[in-house]
């Protein structure tokens, strides 16, 4: 059975994945509202903010799974839904922005 803090360590953890993965896709989606410019050396600040949501979204990954309750598989997987399509889009974006734009 799993504890009230660990159900609640879930939840914040579920807030957590899907406010970074809306993170990268809003800072991949900001590169669609800028005109299309020659490659520079440095990516620009969106290019970090969507690193940084990346890698931030692996340990709270980990905290989610280790949090989750596993008699529910079906709940604990429902939570990660949006996030999931958020971050698959994301990267959809941002292979499009790169190869085709």
């Amino acid at each position: 059975m799993q504890t009230p803090r660990g159900q609640k360590i879930n939840r914040v953890g579920a807030l957590v994945l899907l406010v970074l993965s809306m993170i990268a896709l809003l800072a991949v989606l900001s590169g669609y509202a800028q005109p299309p410019q020659p490659r520079e050396t440095d990516e620009g600040s969106a290019a970090h903010i969507f690193q940084l949501s990346i890698v931030a979204l692996v340990p709270v990954f980990l905290l989610f799974f280790a949090t989750a309750d596993w008699r529910q598989p079906l709940r604990s997987m429902r939570l990660l839904a949006i996030p999931a399509v958020a971050l698959v889009l994301a990267f959809g974006a941002l292979y499009y922005l790169e190869h085709y734009r």
